[in-house]
C-alpha cells in the first residue's frame, strides 16, 4: 500500500550526567575532582533508501527518540555517546517542521540525509574543577513527511482510460484492473525492459475534472508528477460512457496547465488506447484533426503497438536526460567562468 503522507514525532537522546566524584588516598585526604562529563544524546537521523517506495510504516509508528548519553563516572570516565536514530524514507520525501511548514531536507537521492533532531550535550563532570552538571535537554520536532514519487515516466489520464492494463503489459507492475472507474487508487511503480537498458514507469489515479483543486484527491496525485521526466497521456479513444475523446484530452491538458506550468510543460507522449474497439478508427481521426501532436495507437488489452510505445517513451526519456546533462554542464560552467 502506497502512504504518501506521514505526521511523526521526534526526539534527540538526551545528555548523560556529568559525575560528582573526589578522588581521595592517603595523600589525597581531601580529595581531587575526578568526574567525568556525560555522553552527548544521540540524533534523529532521517535517510532515504531506494529500496522503499512507502511511508506506511510510520502511520502506526509515529513517536521516535534517539538513546540518550550514558552518565559520567568517577576518575574522570565519560559516558558514552547516545544511540543514533536513523528513520528510513523512499527517495522523493520532504521533511517538513510541522511548526512552521517550512522544508528541513527535500530527500531526493539514495542516501541522502538529514539530522531531524539533535541530542542534548552532556553534562560536564567535576574533574574541570567545577561542580558538575546535569544533561541537556534533546531537540524534539513534529515532522510532516510528504512523498513525491520519482520514476522515468508517468501514466496520466481519465479513469478507466486503460492505464493500469497498459502498465501490467509492458513492465512488472501487476495493477488492480476492472472496467469501472478508479480501480487505481495509489500510484503504482513499474520496471520496463528495453533491450539492455529500463526505465521506471508508474501508473497514476484516473484525474477527473477539478483534480488541481483537490477534487477526487485529484492534488495529492498530480504532485507524484511533479518528478517523472516524461508524461504518457494515455486517451480513452472509445470511451463506454459515450464521451467525447477530444474533449476529455484537452480538459486533461488543462488540469496539468491549471495544476502547475512546470507539469504541463514536460515532455509528453500521447497514446490512443483501446483502437480494438468499435468506433475507435473514426475517433481516433477526429483526434488527430484536434491536436497537432504524434499520436501512438495502441491496444493494451491485446498488446498492439506497446513495442513501438515502448521505444518512443525510452526516446524522449533519453532526450531528458540528455537536456538535463548539459544544462547542468553549462550551469557549471557559467558559475566557474573566471574563477582561478
Amino acid at each position: 500500500m502506497l502512504i504518501d503522507q506521514a505526521k511523526i514525532y521526534v526526539s534527540g537522546g538526551r545528555g548523560g550526567k556529568g559525575c560528582q566524584s573526589l578522588y581521595k588516598d592517603l595523600f589525597h585526604r581531601r580529595g581531587i575532582p575526578d568526574g567525568g562529563d556525560g555522553g552527548s544524546g544521540g540524533d534523529v537521523i532521517v535517510k532515504s533508501d531506494e529500496n522503499l517506495n512507502t511511508l506506511l510504516k510510520f502511520r502506526y509508528n509515529q513517536h521516535h527518540s534517539a538513546g540518550s548519553g550514558k552518565h559520567g563516572g568517577s576518575n574522570k570516565k565519560f559516558g558514552r555517546r547516545g544511540k543514533d536514530l536513523v528513520l528510513k524514507v523512499p527517495i522523493g520525501t520532504i521533511v517538513r517542521d510541522a511548526e512552521d511548514d517550512l522544508v528541513i531536507r527535500d530527500l531526493s537521492f539514495a542516501g541522502e540525509e538529514v539530522i531531524a533532531a539533535k541530542g542534548g550535550a552532556g553534562g560536564l563532570g567535576n574533574a574541570k574543577g567545577l561542580p558538575a552538571t546535569v544533561g541537556k535537554e534533546p531537540e524534539t520536532k513534529t515532522l510532516l513527511l510528504e512523498l513525491k514519487l520519482a520514476s522515468d515516466a508517468g501514466l496520466i489520464g481519465f479513469p478507466n482510460a486503460g492505464k493500469s492494463t497498459l502498465i501490467s503489459k509492458i513492465s512488472s507492475a501487476h495493477s488492480k484492473i476492472a472496467s469501472y472507474p478508479f480501480t487505481t487508487k495509489t500510484p503504482k511503480l513499474g520496471v520496463v525492459k528495453f533491450f539492455d537498458d529500463s526505465f521506471v514507469i508508474a501508473d497514476m489515479p484516473g484525474l477527473i475534472e477539478g483534480a488541481h483543486a483537490g477534487r477526487g484527491l485529484g492534488d495529492r496525485f498530480l504532485r507524484h508528477i511533479e518528478r517523472t521526466r516524461v508524461l504518457v497521456h494515455v486517451v480513452d479513444i472509445a470511451p463506454i460512457d459515450g464521451s467525447d475523446p477530444v474533449k476529455n484530452y484537452l480538459q486533461l491538458e488543462e488540469e496539468l496547465k491549471l495544476y502547475d506550468q512546470n507539469v504541463y510543460e514536460k515532455p509528453r507522449v500521447v497514446v490512443a488506447n483501446k483502437m480494438d474497439t468499435t468506433g475507435a478508427a473514426e475517433n481516433l481521426k477526429k483526434l488527430r484533426k484536434s491536436i497537432d501532436v504524434k499520436i501512438w495507437e495502441i491496444s493494451a488489452l491485446t498488446g498492439e503497438g506497446t513495442k513501438e510505445l515502448i521505444t518512443a517513451i525510452y526516446g524522449e526519456i533519453k532526450n531528458v536526460k540528455k537536456k538535463t546533462e548539459e544544462n547542468n554542464d553549462q550551469d557549471w560552467y557559467e558559475s566557474s567562468d573566471g574563477q582561478g
